[in-house]
């Protein structure tokens, strides 16, 4: 199985982002980063990121608008996708989690 480098996208990254890179770090082989959209994110997206990625996981519409607006030129050729989680969740919610791995495992195989 092919190795994929998986970015997750969320606005602060502190909670939905966080717990997508904790929970699929290393799964299947895979690498796991996030990062986040708005200034005071605890690590704000670059055009590093997108760079490094495979696959760009957004939280939310929002995410994607904002990515395409400023990373636009970065993007070209990467696959974007929705995961439409909404900010209601905590870091390592059971529910976040739950959704996280069933969204997830549409685009990316894992063990």
């Amino acid at each position: 199985m092919k190795s994929v480098r998986l970015l997750f996208i969320c606005s602060r990254n502190k909670w939905r982002s966080l717990t997508a890179e904790t929970i699929f770090q290393g799964v299947g082989g895979h690498e796991a980063r996030s990062a986040g959209t708005e200034s005071q994110a605890r690590i704000k997206v670059t055009a590093g990121h997108i760079g490094w990625a495979d696959l760009v996981f957004a939280m939310e519409k929002k995410h994607v608008r904002r990515l395409q607006e400023k990373f636009g030129s970065e993007l070209a050729g990467k696959r974007l996708i929705c995961l439409h989680i909404p900010d209601d969740f905590e870091y390592m919610n059971e529910d976040l989690i739950g959704l996280l791995q069933s969204s997830v495992a549409m685009h990316v195989s894992l063990p």
